[in-house]
């Protein structure tokens, strides 16, 4: 057992430098937090002429200038830099294909004895377990992965575990064979203006195999750990003091960690060699950075121009009011009659004949060059979606707005066929964990929750379509297959009602059983008629 940091450590974790500068970059471009981009690429800069300059060296002989639009000194009374959340919309895309709709997890009831874990199962998987995979997908999106962990606190959810979301900017993970075997997470919880606390908590096994947490709060400075204290000097701590046992330990009393990993792409391109890094996911931000910096500094441009086309109206002196004393003058706009002015003949000539001054009021207003900024705008959004794996269909750029909303889902999907590529690889990455992940939050409900009658057992993973058929488009399907006697009742109400449970479907087809009986006409069974009831037809 590695067991909880050294005290005094470097922190964060040195071999985490290169990992964490990137994160640093691609959690800004996903917050959209324009400062802290100017921060970012701005300190990145070699010092030239006593001041930080705007181009990153990269290592080398000579170094090569890299231009970031957003490290520029910003050298106006205003920032005039415009950001377009282009990264945002890219994670949330990424993480709307994935789980637009929840997903549903089923097990092996085993005939029907074993129905309590999948009854059990079904309450675990609510909305906030739905909510809690849609945010990892996301932060995983724009960090490269994110961890799913088991939590119980009986204050908060009293009789049953649930799933939380660690963001991978704050961990420090250990694999054996590209396996995740134990990860540290740390969170700050408490800041003056000495001293900095930390929370620790490390996931590990025990030599039996089951998964233990061990909690550490350490009171130290920036980039220093310091000392491990007492939990109860930290507000936020203070209830792990009864918690965990004298070696301020937690144990889940089932196998496995009660935390896992999941990439968002594979492979990682950036940290191939990297002893750490070769094992995290790819950000879908990672490669973009230059174009999201190139659209930025696009329609900055494109802003400037507005700003410096607005019509302006310059006046001589002799059209201004004098407002007294210290009171300056000003220019009235709607004035529609002025004092006659004793100015030489051609001086009030618009066109400046004769040398003489072109007129006593100036109208200037710039060109806005829409066309050449929408241009390259178009393009640059192009390439960035074009990398990042999505197609233009997704974000409703390019799309046929006479047909727009008469597309079938199969037009859709192949219309975007790039999205959905990349879908199919983030579900191939997404189904291992998720489903290690539930069966460790069914372990923790069996051996910390005691619930009875459930086993832990890997269920299988269902990723609903982001896209659906309309249900005109369900039910002419549907019609056909009638027709043609190739679906049962119950395939066409599966059909028509992709949504619905088993035992919906199986009602909803008694009901049209129901209702067809009710519809046909009443034929007597012939067993109940008389002979001259069974005869009298045949005379007619």
């Amino acid at each position: 057992m590695a067991g909880l940091p050294a005290e005094k450590s470097p922190w964060p974790p040195p071999q985490l430098k290169d990992v964490l500068h990137h994160m640093d970059a691609w959690d800004a471009w996903y917050a959209g937090d324009v400062e802290k981009l100017a921060l970012h690429y701005g300190r990145m800069g070699p010092i030239i002429g006593g001041a930080l300059d705007h181009f990153t060296t990269k290592p080398g002989l000579i170094g090569r200038l890299q231009r970031w639009f957003h490290g520029q000194p910003n050298t106006g009374t205003y920032n005039t830099k415009l950001h377009v959340p282009i990264a945002s919309d890219l994670c949330q895309a990424g993480a709307d294909l994935l789980f637009a709709e929840p997903p549903t997890f089923t097990v092996d009831t085993n005939g029907g004895k074993n129905i309590r874990t999948q009854d059990r199962l079904n309450d675990l998987g609510d909305d906030t377990l739905h909510g809690v995979l849609a945010e990892s997908a996301e932060i995983g999106g724009a960090l490269g992965g994110s961890y799913l962990r088991v939590t119980w606190d009986r204050r908060v959810v009293p009789d049953r575990p649930f799933l939380t979301c660690v963001h991978a900017d704050a961990a420090l993970p250990e694999f054996t064979w590209g396996r995740l075997s134990a990860v540290t997470f740390w969170r700050v919880v408490k800041r003056d203006d000495k001293a900095v606390w930390r929370h620790v908590e490390r996931h590990e096994l025990d030599a039996q195999g089951n998964g233990i947490i061990l909690h550490g709060l350490y009171e130290g400075e920036d980039g220093n750990l310091g000392r491990n204290v007492p939990f109860n000097e930290a507000q936020a701590t203070a209830d792990l003091a009864g918690l965990v046992n004298e070696e301020s330990i937690i144990s889940t009393e089932s196998p496995g960690l009660a935390v896992v990993y999941v990439p968002n792409q594979r492979p990682q391109r950036r940290w191939r060699k990297d002893p750490i890094g070769c094992n995290l996911g790819r950000s879908t931000l990672d490669g973009v950075e230059h174009l999201m910096d190139a659209l930025d500094e696009t329609y900055s441009s494109w802003m400037r121009d507005i700003r410096l086309g607005k019509a302006r109206v310059f006046a001589t002196k002799d059209l201004l009011t004098d407002l007294g004393a210290g009171k300056g003058s000003t220019f009235d706009a709607d004035q529609e009659i002025f004092t006659a002015l004793n100015t030489p003949p051609g001086s009030l000539n618009p066109n400046g004949t004769n040398g003489a001054a072109s007129s006593s009021l100036v109208a200037q207003q710039f060109a806005i060059r829409v066309t050449e900024h929408q241009g390259t705008a178009n393009q640059l959004l192009e390439d960035i979606l074009r990398t990042a794996g999505f197609s233009s269909q997704t974000f409703g750029i390019a799309a046929d707005s006479a047909r727009a909303s008469n597309l079938t889902a199969t037009e859709v999907q192949a219309r975007e066929r790039r999205s959905f590529m990349t879908r199919d690889r983030m579900i191939r990455l997404w189904e291992s964990p998720t489903s290690q992940i539930v069966r460790k939050l069914l372990a923790v409900d069996q051996a910390i929750f005691r619930t009875p009658g459930v086993t832990a057992q890997l269920p299988n993973v269902e990723f609903k379509d982001s896209v659906q058929e309309s249900q005109i488009t369900l039910a002419q399907t549907a019609q056909a297959l009638s027709a043609a006697r190739a679906a049962s009742t119950q395939t066409l109400v599966q059909l028509i009602h992709p949504d619905w449970d088993d035992t919906q479907v199986t009602q909803e087809v008694d009901r049209i059983r129901q209702d067809e009986a009710a519809t046909m006409p009443h034929v007597p069974d012939p067993s109940t008629l008389t002979a001259a009831e069974r005869f009298s037809g045949f005379g007619a």
